[in-house]
């Protein structure tokens, strides 16, 4: 499910406007046409922590949306809006960028909502609405929950469409690290260097059989199979025991302010003190939450949260990204971790992230390690 190549395809769609030189058409080819699978909408709906969140946040504030215009930002199979239509909306409407479009117009239509929902195929940023809406509604996070730089349409959406005393739901995000022990740093070491077994034998035999000695590739195949299997982060869903240290929020953000500049770059620095007994640190975990609070002229009666943190009872297609360390860093309780962390969008596609560690630790003893630095790739 999260583990597919497209990451956490969902009811959403848009195009980013934090680069300047998207391709449209290739954007379309690389991110939104799957969204137009409805296999991929059934995973979505199948995700009973994000449905129960969505679904209890519109119907225990049926005050939001009782006699409000409604704006869903990339409907997908048009769940959202047909919830905001029977929690009582005057309008919605339902923006998606695929033909999903066809098969939400058929889901309404079969509710009986076609009165009041208007589904209509576009991207955001190229859509305009006869009028200004009271509410915007959208499931825009990716993994880590910036991946897919989705929340770009949902800001445009915001600055075009949204009343000045209009709510967003979700209205708050926000984003956590914490220290981790986890068995795959070893695993994805020792695929990496049966990798590398098999390009030495690669080598032998081609010299041997025709000839040509590829040597002079060797270092180019080490980078690519490094980035594959020690940088790339991996999505899992976590044991809460495999958390080992305190975590920490690496940002929030306030989805009726916050602008595509406070995401393209993130930096933070935060601590974290190890709370399990002589173990490994063998990386770092990544999720985030998402709150529906209303807003503080017109807040929610009951406040939601959505949050994919590593827990017993549950678990979201979402997971956790994990930043896994090469080798592993023996740690005790009491030791303190001083930690840098950044993100920023990848080059090559803007949908995609980089991500730099630097962190220090400290031993309880007093002792200071040297300090560690590691780059990884949200792909």
């Amino acid at each position: 499910m999260g583990s597919s190549a497209n990451g956490v395809a969902g009811d959403r769609t848009g195009t980013s406007n934090g680069s300047s030189s998207v391709d449209k058409g290739v954007d379309f080819a690389n991110y939104f046409c799957t969204y137009a699978l409805l296999y991929h909408q059934k995973e979505m709906l199948c995700d009973r922590v994000r449905m129960e969140a969505y679904y209890n946040a519109v119907f225990e504030n049926k005050h939001h949306f009782h006699g409000k215009t409604v704006l869903d930002v990339g409907t997908g199979s048009g769940i959202l809006a047909i919830w905001a239509g029977q929690a009582g909306a005057r309008k919605v409407y339902a923006v998606e960028a695929t033909k999903m479009s066809e098969h939400a117009r058929e889901l309404v239509k079969a509710n009986n909502l076609e009165d009041v929902v208007e589904v209509i195929e576009g991207s955001m940023e190229d859509v305009t609405l006869p009028e200004k809406v009271d509410v915007i509604i959208s499931e825009w996070m990716g993994y880590f929950l910036l991946r897919e730089s989705m929340f770009d349409s949902v800001i445009c959406a915001r600055d075009r469409w949204l009343k000045p005393t209009g709510v967003m739901y979700p209205s708050n995000a926000r984003m956590w690290l914490a220290p981790i022990r986890s068995g795959l740093a070893n695993q994805k070491m020792s695929d990496y260097e049966g990798s590398m077994d098999d390009w030495f034998y690669f080598l032998d035999q081609t010299k041997t059989y025709y000839g040509v000695d590829m040597s002079v590739l060797t270092k180019p195949f080490a980078e690519e199979q490094k980035k594959y299997y020690l940088q790339t982060s991996l999505w899992n869903n976590l044991h809460p025991n495999q958390v080992i240290g305190t975590a920490a929020i690496i940002k929030d953000i306030d989805c009726l302010t916050a602008t595509v500049n406070d995401i393209l770059n993130l930096r933070a620095s935060i601590s974290s003190s190890i709370s399990s007994e002589e173990t490994r640190l063998c990386g770092f975990a990544g999720w985030f939450d998402v709150h529906f609070r209303g807003s503080k002229e017109n807040p929610a009666q009951q406040e939601i949260e959505l949050t994919t943190a590593p827990s017993e009872d549950y678990s979201t297609h979402w997971g956790q990204q994990v930043f896994l360390l090469h080798p592993p860093i023996s740690v005790s309780e009491g030791d303190d971790l001083n930690i840098n962390f950044s993100m920023d969008r990848s080059k090559e596609n803007h949908r995609l992230m980089e991500v730099e560690l630097s962190y220090e630790i400290k031993k309880s003893a007093g002792t200071l390690l040297p300090p560690f630095r590691n780059k990884f790739y949200i792909e």
